[in-house]
């Protein structure tokens, strides 16, 4: 597929400051806040985590450690590029200097669409998202996909024992289940999803959890709706998330055209790559990808990412099973 595409990008602080009161941002995007081009077909987001300066290095060294290897390389995209560049990520956080604490704390999350010959890949790690939207005749948008949280509220929501509506408001809402973190002998496996449904019109957002701390998806898909330029839609989306508690981050992709887009319609129209699959597809790099569900503890000040913490956490979840089993 050949695309054509205008992409605007959102990059706030919010109302997150370091211990000295300045401003303190730990997102990174690629491509760069005000720097996007039209040529761009590699689009990454990352959430750090771990207070001052660890964690916007490690959303910065994820960030280039990705790009890096894809943009460089000479090979067509596929799930094996992409699965050597986010070892490579994983390899780069491994040689960050850093003491056994603040290492300890030290991840991010990672969000990434790649445009390429055959369609679309998203992948994503953590609770940073990826929406794919479609507006319509009737100018309304529909989101056709949305990357699923990796976080313990959804983790309670699978097993019933809160609703998503619940879920919103959970003082645990925002503890995650999987990040990219230095030193683990088990590394969190990014889901990986493929689409060649893309059609003209289409928007594809990618955002940290921040930039959703105010806004459903009604309200998203209203702003993208409406006549204004993408610009507009940006400024809008900056202006209406701009006082939010966490930095946040965004990028907005227009699908202003695109040839040989495929009709098939909806989710129905992605397609996730299996565990097993992303895991052989790694396998000759020596060190498998595996999934793990240990929480990583977040707050909405500062994420953090202390065993303890992690112990209670692992409890209640066990706890409130229990609970809705008894029940």
């Amino acid at each position: 597929m050949k695309y054509k595409v205008n992409i605007q990008t959102v990059y706030e602080v919010g109302r997150r400051t370091d211990k000295n009161g300045r401003p303190h941002q730990e997102d990174y995007i690629i491509p760069l806040h005000g720097q996007a081009s039209g040529d761009e077909r590699l689009f990454i987001l990352c959430d750090g985590m771990g207070g001052h300066e660890a964690g916007e290095v490690a959303s910065q060294t994820v960030c280039e450690a990705i790009s890096h290897t894809i943009l460089t390389s000479q090979e067509p995209f596929s799930d094996h590029l992409l699965q050597r560049a986010i070892e490579h990520a994983y390899d780069r956080l491994d040689e960050c200097e850093y003491s056994a604490d603040a290492s300890r704390k030290m991840g991010t999350t990672l969000t990434l669409l790649a445009l390429h010959e055959n369609g679309a890949t998203i992948a994503h790690i953590g609770d940073s998202r990826v929406y794919h939207i479609r507006t319509n005749a009737e100018r309304r948008d529909e989101v056709l996909f949305q990357t699923y949280d990796h976080s313990l509220v959804n983790d309670l929501i699978k097993i019933g024992s809160i609703t998503p509506e619940q879920a919103k408001h959970h003082p645990q809402r925002n503890i995650i289940t999987r990040a990219m973190q230095p030193g683990q002998e088990e590394r969190c496996c990014a889901d990986i999803y493929h689409t060649k449904d893309i059609r003209k019109g289409d928007y594809f957002f990618l955002c940290s959890d921040g930039m959703l701390e105010e806004m459903e998806n009604e309200n998203l898909c209203n702003i993208l709706s409406g006549e204004a330029t993408d610009a507009e839609k940006a400024e809008t989306l900056r202006q209406v998330t701009a006082n939010n508690k966490d930095n946040h981050s965004a990028i907005l992709v227009h699908i202003i055209d695109v040839d040989d887009a495929e009709q098939t319609v909806g989710a129905a129209a992605y397609e996730e790559v299996a565990p097993a699959e992303r895991q052989d597809e790694n396998h000759d790099e020596g060190r498998p990808m595996v999934e793990t569900e240990s929480p990583m503890p977040t707050d909405e000040e500062e994420k953090r990412n202390y065993p303890w913490v992690t112990i209670i956490l692992v409890v209640a979840l066990v706890a409130l099973a229990m609970i809705f089993l008894w029940k």
